[in-house]
């Protein structure tokens, strides 16, 4: 409900409303609110409750992607260290959906392509198997995507994104873990630039 856009950014969250609609009783909505706050999506004010994050600023984007930008490359470095041909196979796996699923201008149209891109994170973060970094990558919850959703035009660097995963899968098919964390670096400068952009022409 928050990334689809059925929740409006700065609207309140009613406890009882929401636990009426999901039919479920209040106390899963409340530990769910409470677990989402530490995400950014919602934010709590004493007397007042929760709602929606407001739109992030652009200074609140770049940010975010800075933080990444200081965690990704290191993981990706540890992962063609530590990485095993299991992993190698399911980051093919998530390069490959990101070429062939669905994408379009609405949440339902690009959600399995925003999936597939979390995924390939993702497996990279577990491969540097090192805690802290995984940590610290899981700490940007869903800030990652959802700052994307404010832009309103869904997935518009579908052939760009696709080409920088695959040379990142093959830095570290090849073992050049030097290569990886240098390509993740530029990737997710790339996409920093990309989504600063689509915001001011959306």
């Amino acid at each position: 409900m928050l990334l689809d856009g059925s929740l409006a950014a700065g609207s309140s969250l009613n406890i009882d409303g929401i636990a009426r609609q999901l039919d479920v009783s209040p106390t899963p909505v409340r530990e769910a609110l409470a677990r989402l706050e530490s995400t950014g999506m919602v934010r709590r004010v004493a007397l007042r409750g929760y709602s929606v994050a407001p739109s992030p600023t652009d200074k609140e984007l770049a940010d975010l992607m800075d933080a990444r930008i200081a965690i990704e490359p290191v993981s990706a470095w540890h992962a063609g260290q530590r990485g095993t041909g299991q992993f190698l196979a399911e980051l093919d796996e998530a390069v490959t959906l990101l070429e062939t699923v669905r994408t379009g201008p609405t949440y339902q149209e690009f959600r399995d392509y925003w999936a597939a891109d979390e995924r390939f994170h993702q497996l990279i973060a577990e491969a540097a198997d090192n805690p802290y970094l995984l940590a610290a990558y899981q700490a940007l919850g869903g800030l990652i995507q959802r700052f994307r959703q404010f832009s309103g035009v869904g997935v518009t660097d579908r052939d760009q994104a696709v080409a920088e995963h695959r040379a990142v899968l093959v830095a570290l098919r090849d073992g050049d873990s030097d290569r990886a964390r240098d390509l993740m670096r530029a990737h997710i400068e790339a996409v920093k630039s990309r989504s600063l952009a689509e915001r001011h022409d959306a």
